[in-house]
């Protein structure tokens, strides 16, 4: 199915979240042909209703229950569908989209994205937490089904695009970028003072709050490396951390060769996602361009596991 030359069903789970904001800004920007079938969110039902009523999806979700009035109320008239609570979420994950976004944030995500899966669609994982606590469960979910899951953390998404067909036996190292975060340079007494102002302070991304708080602890690339043994059939010994903060270089591939591949871009969001709901076409967007001359170096380092036990 081409993104390119048929629309798709869509659905976006966590539309109101951060992964959630930038798939319908890429829409958006794009043109992409989409039908958006359902929006869920957390709570934001203020966001969510503007979503809504721009998007007009058949159901928009809100988690917490007593948001239901006013989204109701939002709703009136403009032949949209408000449900609330976690089943609903999951029964909009079921509806039989051609394409999902599993943008909700933790292990909260889980049950919707397996209700996904079970359809047959195009999972576009965000949720890292769902491959952490049930990666080879969902992942066989989804094949029984004839459907895929492709990454959307942008070092995922590297490893996928540059990962290549059947020669995973042939993979010598997954080798996964890591920025640093805000606390790269700090000492840990300094760390131990930071305030939540500081730890989601992220230089290189725009991201919610509880990744940019893992990313400045590298908790989340902890998390990563073992989606990332999930996702590629990879033993985690196989799975290497290397610390670059200008985030150009997403994530490498080290063949059994020598040959190492890699993937590189400006760091937004936009782009995994474009390359999860386009692949294997491409979908044409203005995104930014990436001049290397204007970097001028591209910088390297071995992260220091003494503060950043996580990925030891």
């Amino acid at each position: 199915m081409g993104a390119l030359t048929s629309p798709r069903k869509v659905v976006v789970l966590g539309s109101t979240g951060s992964i959630g904001l930038s798939t319908l800004s890429l829409f958006e920007e794009s043109g992409a042909p989409v039908e958006i079938l359902a929006l869920t969110a957390g709570r934001n039902v203020e966001r969510l209703l503007e979503q809504a009523l721009r998007w007009r999806p058949v159901v928009a979700v809100i988690e917490d229950e007593a948001k239901l009035p006013a989204l109701r109320d939002g709703l009136a008239g403009s032949g949209v569908k408000a449900a609330a609570g976690p089943a609903a979420i999951i029964e909009a994950a079921a509806m039989g989209a051609d394409w999902v976004m599993s943008a909700i944030v933790g292990a909260a995500g889980l049950a919707p994205t397996v209700a996904a899966a079970r359809t047959g669609a195009v999972i576009a994982l965000a949720n890292k937490e769902s491959l952490v606590c049930a990666g080879p469960a969902l992942l066989a979910i989804a094949k029984a089904a004839g459907g895929s899951v492709i990454p959307v953390d942008s070092e995922h998404s590297a490893i996928f695009q540059v990962l290549q067909p059947d020669c995973a036996h042939r993979v010598a190292r997954l080798i996964l970028t890591a920025s640093g975060g805000p606390f790269r340079a700090w000492d840990k007494a300094a760390m131990a003072q930071a305030t939540p102002e500081q730890a989601i302070a992220h230089p290189n991304w725009s991201m919610g709050a509880k990744i940019s708080v893992d990313s400045a602890t590298m908790m989340n690339k902890g998390l990563e490396m073992i989606e990332a043994s999930y996702l590629f059939g990879t033993p985690e010994d196989r799975v290497d951390v290397v610390i670059h903060p200008q985030s150009v270089i997403h994530s490498l591939v080290e063949y059994v060769d020598g040959s190492t591949l890699a993937q590189l871009g400006a760091p937004d969001m936009r782009a995994p996602i474009a390359c999860a709901f386009s692949w294997p076409d491409r979908l044409p967007w203005p995104a930014p361009r990436l001049d290397l001359a204007a970097y001028g170096q591209l910088t390297f380092e071995a992260p220091d596991l003494d503060r950043f036990p996580s990925i030891g």
